[in-house]
């Protein structure tokens, strides 16, 4: 077994229009060293913050940052300025589609490198970016071993009626099937529950990742059971710049009546819709939720992303056949407590009922007292730990 006492390894995550990456140290367990991440990438007021494991800022700078490249040297560069690659080990990085072929964590390989363009054009904010991060460390690091971590991977166990399409069963032996996303966090929220819950972790458990990317997931005994994003993370719920679930006759009506090509349509539904297409205003919940009383549009946008959020929570509550655990986390779900209280009004007859005092505060628990009439679930906010649980598959699979 390789000996990775005193190594190190880094976690990088990459995004649409941010980086995010973490520092290990590897001894008994993964100890954090530092976080990194780089904001509104391609934008004027491009933002990179470093912290230590404490939070305290390393590192705080507004500056522009033009592309993924631009930002992975700028944080390279901070590294190794202040001698924090001496000891690095791996590189391990979140890559959203592993599509039929990879269920679990995989060494970087010409093979792999090879199907990850293959699959590029399914997810094309996401994977495009993880691609280039791969080939830029193998720049700067020849002979440094890389690894990647899929975000389908949690969801391969889903039952077969979450898997598939109603399509003629030829399309789904060729990989036309609903694989799942955000699985890293899915991953991370289901190991902390076992260390918060105990037993009842193993019950029935929703989960409800609201972010600029946001889908939700149905977990029973730490197994993915069904969760809204599908083919790819376009489905579902309303996001920040998706429109999540649309009558695929409507894309059909979008090409042959309106003309639009394909990669219109595309841009459309992934990057001018969802909140900001529906308020004409912004993606941003916090700049909504200022407006909404002055701004009938951007009330309109946040009355939908919160029912159709609601309305997938009920039917994942019908599928689990009840609910002990509701989690939410994400960037909304963890901080917007408006968003979390006009998701959950009303569900009392499902046992939700959540603390007022508890949820304006962002507590960890902000359901009501057990002993609160009609109160039987849990309900959680908690932060997610991606780059925590690939630096511990880059251990397990490196060890």
């Amino acid at each position: 077994m390789t000996n990775l006492s005193d190594r190190r390894v880094l976690a990088i995550n990459t995004g649409s229009s941010s980086l995010k990456a973490a520092l290990y140290q590897i001894s008994e367990t993964q100890l954090l060293v530092l976080s990194l991440e780089v904001s509104r990438i391609g934008a004027a007021d491009s933002h990179m913050r470093i912290t230590d494991a404490g939070g305290a800022a390393l590192f705080d700078r507004h500056a522009p940052v033009s592309d993924q490249d631009a930002a992975l040297q700028a944080a390279f560069d901070w590294l190794r300025q202040h001698d924090y690659l001496g000891q690095l080990h791996c590189v391990g990085h979140r890559v959203v589609h592993g599509g039929s072929r990879y269920c679990e964590p995989q060494l970087v390989t010409p093979e792999l490198m090879a199907a990850l363009q293959e699959w590029a054009p399914l997810v094309p904010d996401h994977l495009p970016q993880a691609i280039g991060a791969i080939q830029f460390v193998s720049r700067l690091f020849p002979v440094l071993r890389q690894m990647v971590c899929f975000d389908t991977a949690f969801h391969r166990r889903m039952p077969n009626a979450s898997r598939r399409y109603a399509l003629p069963r030829h399309f789904m032996d060729e990989g036309l099937k609903r694989f799942g996303f955000h699985g890293l966090s899915y991953e991370y929220v289901a190991q902390e529950l076992r260390t918060l819950d105990g037993k009842l972790a193993d019950g029935r458990v929703i989960v409800a990742h609201l972010g600029s990317g946001s889908s939700m997931a149905a977990i029973q005994g730490g197994t993915s059971i069904d969760t809204t994003m599908g083919f790819t993370p376009a489905s579902g719920l309303v996001m920040g710049k998706r429109c999540g679930d649309i009558d695929p006759e409507a894309i059909l009506y979008l090409i042959e009546q309106r003309k639009m090509t394909a990669q219109a349509v595309n841009t459309l539904i992934n990057r001018q819709s969802g909140l900001f297409g529906v308020s004409g205003a912004s993606d941003d919940v916090r700049e909504l939720l200022d407006q909404e009383s002055t701004n009938a549009h951007a009330a309109e946008a946040l009355e939908l992303f919160c029912y159709r959020a609601k309305k997938y929570l009920g039917a994942y509550v019908a599928v689990l056949g009840g609910l002990d655990i509701l989690v939410f986390t994400g960037g909304i779900g963890m901080h917007a407590s408006a968003i979390r209280q006009r998701i959950c009004a009303g569900l009392e007859c499902l046992g939700i009922v959540l603390d007022s005092a508890r949820n304006r505060d962002n507590a960890p628990v902000i359901s009501a007292e057990a002993s609160t009439p009609g109160s039987r679930v849990k309900v959680r906010v908690l932060k997610t730990d991606e780059e925590l649980i690939i630096a511990r598959h880059a251990v397990k699979l490196l060890s």
